[in-house]
């Protein structure tokens, strides 16, 4: 995605303070095992900060994936070893959400805030 591309977004569909909430994905992201998260609409724009339990994130990039793209790299960056991890955690949180290639998906990578 081109800096042009980044900068002319759609509208956010939620807050930042609502991308990461469950518990088990908190600790991840404190413990530096996750870095990046999926949601099925915007919530979060580049450069914004994320603050979980007292520390802060910033949000390096923003952009649309497919699931058929996804790699275990991927995977790892969400706190999992493998693709077939995360669909499985993700089907576990939402049961009836079909898990189709084409289904897109923002991405939303993020990093702490060095003080």
């Amino acid at each position: 995605m081109t800096h042009s591309e980044q900068t002319n977004l759609p509208p956010k569909t939620c807050s930042i303070e609502r991308l990461i909430t469950m518990e088990s994905d908190i600790e991840k992201v404190l413990n530096g095992q996750k870095t990046a998260t999926r949601r099925n609409g915007r919530y979060a724009d580049i450069g914004e900060i994320m603050e979980l339990k007292g520390q802060s994130f910033i949000i390096n990039n923003v952009y649309i994936q497919t699931l058929g793209e996804l790699t275990d790299e991927h995977a790892r960056h969400e706190g999992f070893q493998t693709v077939e991890e995360y669909k499985q955690s993700i089907l576990s949180y939402h049961p009836r959400m079909p898990w189709l290639p084409t289904m897109t998906v923002w991405v939303h990578e993020f990093s702490p805030v060095n003080a």
